[in-house]
Parts: structure tokens; sequence; C-alpha cells
């Protein structure tokens, strides 16, 4: 999972007017006509995929007569240095992405317009799992139409675990077993890893909370710290023990998303958690093998932490932009074959086509649809993903928890205890971890 409030970086020049941030609250596109903002547009240093949005922005004009589309720069979709300003200055675009994490926060501050009685403008709304769909309702309104859904499971290294007289095929399934795998890597030599790991920059908390869940702890119960747990402590202990028994886990403290990424692709790391989208960016961002990398469900599969993203609409839009954004929307986002469904496009393009990194649509009718087009473009192995699409069925999907980073950056002072020092006290850093995150949790 990519931890879109993490790893970020801002895209300058960004220059936005009241009128392209959905400040036109009559919608006029001059000549009767409407015109809306949207975010996302990718960045200039992807120029064919700029150039496919431009393509799509056209067509979709072209379809959509008096409908006019403006896109604003800013990549990625979400930075969390600028989103909360954004929002409250009310400088939105017309259409803007939210990450999960974001919704609850979103709507408690009507910033997201009710769309209720309009999502019969995407047409394959009634396809979107319900379980997905709930997160953007409140009190029986819906606020936002959700375009990806994913959870965490273990990115692992196939050649690496081949060279270790591991079978690729048989991938961990518990934690013992994970263990065990490392071990083994970590023997081939100076600079094998088996099992990689964050401490800081927040990730190292929310690999810790994904961790839990996998073992069946909670972080949040009733507006409380619940991680101070048998699995909470069982997540720190492992981890110790993998740094300071097996020597398993490397000695390097890694902060921020990209740096176990990098390691990763680098090829001497055996596993990491990671959702889907870890495959595309280690082998196309960082340039690992793509043939090297498998994924397979999280170890214990108790709940697996669950990520996504929805596109909501500024509460300023009148109705005939709020229709013009939902058509959009309806267009780009969530119509198999078009805009970012166009897989036979992307693969024309050289995007890594073939990872399973979005389960939004479920086995519907469109969800069936989009996996089809997936495999029939695609450009990486997928039968290396098969473990992860078998086990993900039978893995609860569970939501970040409230005040997600804030807790996050406290669990990282325990997760890179462990990672340094031997004497590290598990009981102790989890008790002053519980203390400061009710702290954090009873400022409402």
């Amino acid at each position: 999972m990519k931890p879109r409030n993490l790893a970020i970086v801002l895209t300058t020049g960004l220059a936005l007017t009241a009128t392209a941030c959905g400040g036109d609250s009559s919608g006029s596109g001059g000549s009767g006509g409407v015109s809306i903002t949207v975010a996302c547009r990718p960045a200039k240093t992807a120029p064919k995929l700029r150039d496919a949005w431009d393509d799509d922005v056209a067509t979709f004009e072209k379809a959509h007569p008096g409908v006019s589309v403006k896109s604003t720069d800013q990549q990625p979709c979400f930075d969390p240095k600028t989103f909360a300003a954004k929002l409250a200055g009310g400088q939105m675009e017309t259409v803007f992405v939210v990450p999960v994490t974001n919704y609850g926060d979103v709507i408690a501050k009507r910033q997201a317009k009710d769309i209720t009685a309009s999502t019969g403008v995407v047409k394959n709304f009634g396809d979107i799992k319900q379980d997905v769909r709930g997160m953007v309702t409140k009190d029986g309104k819906v606020y936002g139409v959700p375009n990806v859904s994913y959870s965490v499971g273990l990115v692992y290294n196939r050649a690496l675990f081949a060279k270790a007289g591991l079978d690729p095929d048989a991938p961990p399934r518990t934690w013992e077993e994970v263990r065990a795998a490392a071990k083994k890597i970590a023997d081939l030599g100076d600079g094998y890893v088996g099992y990689g790991e964050y401490g800081g920059g927040n990730t190292g908390g929310w690999h810790f909370a994904q961790a839990l869940f996998s073992r069946g702890g909670e972080m949040v119960t009733d507006g409380k710290a619940a991680f101070n747990s048998a699995e909470g402590k069982a997540v720190l202990h492992n981890l110790h023990d993998m740094r300071w028994k097996d020597d398993s886990v490397g000695s390097r403290v890694l902060i921020g998303w990209e740096s176990l990424m990098q390691q990763m692709a680098a090829g001497k790391t055996g596993m990491m958690l990671g959702a889907p989208d870890v495959i595309t960016d280690v082998t196309q961002k960082f340039q690992g093998k793509a043939a090297d990398y498998g994924i397979t469900g999280v170890p214990g599969g108790k709940a697996s932490l669950a990520g996504g993203e929805a596109y909501m609409i500024n509460p300023k839009a009148s109705p005939s932009q709020t229709k013009a954004a939902l058509q959009w929307i309806d267009f780009q986002f969530n119509t198999p074959g078009k805009g970012r469904f166009d897989f036979a496009r992307g693969k024309a393009n050289g995007e890594a086509v073939g990872v399973p990194n979005n389960d939004y649509m479920g086995d519907s009718p469109t969800g069936k649809a989009i996996a089809e087009g997936r495999k029939a473009n695609a450009v990486l192995p997928v039968k290396n993903y098969e473990p992860y699409v078998d086990a993900a069925p039978g893995i609860t999907p569970k939501p970040e928890p409230e005040k997600a980073q804030e807790l996050y950056a406290v669990l990282d002072v325990a997760m890179s205890a462990v990672l340094t020092r031997e004497s590290a006290d598990v009981d102790k850093l989890l008790a002053d971890a519980e203390s400061k995150a009710n702290s954090i949790l009873a400022r409402r």
C-alpha cells in the first residue's frame, strides 16, 4: 500500500485561482455551457501519461458538448502539506481525490457535496463493493465515488526464495514461517536481508498496525488505544528477535516509504509488507526485475489493513457542475476500457499492467471486466500474484484507525527501538505509546 500521505513530492508552481478551484458557483463555461476543474493530471515528467490524460479530456468534452474540463497540475493528487489548507479555504477543484484516511474529516467539515440523488450518473456505482461504498456514506447520504480499494499482503522476492532453497510457489502464511524464511535468506551472505522493515517517518507505526491487524489485534477500541495487547507485544517481540537473534532484518533503520522499496528493488531483500502497488513501483520506478517479485496474503491472515481513495465534489459546485463532475468520474475512473482502465493503451505506453492493485468492484460485472482487461494486456507475470488473489477473499479488510498518522508517529518510537536496541523493553515501549496515543485520541 502506498501511504499517499507519507511519500509525497510536492509539485511546484501550483497556482489556483478561485475559478480554477471550483469557486465558480455558476458553473458557466460560456455560451450556456458548464466548466469544471479536475485534479490529478499526470506530471510533465510522465509525458505519455500526461498525453493520455489530455486525450481523455478531449474525448470526454467531445462526448459531452458544452462541458469544459480544466485540469490542475498537482502530483501526487493528495498532498498532506497542502490538503488541509486547501480544504479549509474552499480551494478544492470541482473534482478532487481524498484518501480513505481523510473521508471522515472531509465529510464532517462539510467540504464534500452530498451526491446521494445523483449517484445514478455514475453508471456502475452499484457495482462498487458495499463495504467500500459504505466508507463514503454517512447518515444515509453519499459523499463520494470510491475508485481504489486494496489491502496489504506480503511482497516477496521469488528469486531469493529459490536461491535460499525455499519454494517460491509456497510463500509464508504465518509469522513463524516468515521468520524461518527470513533467516534462510539472510544466511545467503553479507548484504542479504530476509525481511525488510521500517523504523520511522510514520512508516514504522504504519507497518506496526499492519502486522497487528494480521494477528487479530486492534489499534483503537471505543476511542482508546488497544494496541498494548498480546498481539501488539507479539509484533515487537518477533521483530526484535529477528533483528537480534536471527540477524535477518538488516541493521539499517529505514525511514520513509521509498527507502524500503529501493532496498527491495536492489534484489537482496526477501520480503516486506505491502499492497500490490508495491510491485508496480519496485519494478517500474525502482527498476527491479519484474519476474523476481510476487505477492501473497498477509501473514497470519486474521485481517489486513485496507486502503483506498475516492473522488468527491466541491460543495460549491452548481447542479450542472455536479452532473458534469460525476460524468467525468464515470468516464475517467470507473469504466472498463476507458480512462485509467484503458489497459491496452497503458501497455502501449509502457505501464506496468498486470498487478491486481485494485479490488473496489469485487466480482461484480464491472469488476470482472476490469480484471479481464488487465489480464489480457498484462506485461507483468500475473501468475506471481495468484497467491494474493487467492488469499484475499478469506482476509477481513480493516480501515485505518482514527488519527492514524498521529498514532503511527507514536509507534515509530517502539518500532525503531526494537530495531536499534537489543535491550529494548517491549512492555514499557507499548505502555508509553499507549499513554501518548490516549492523549491524542482524547483531543476531539
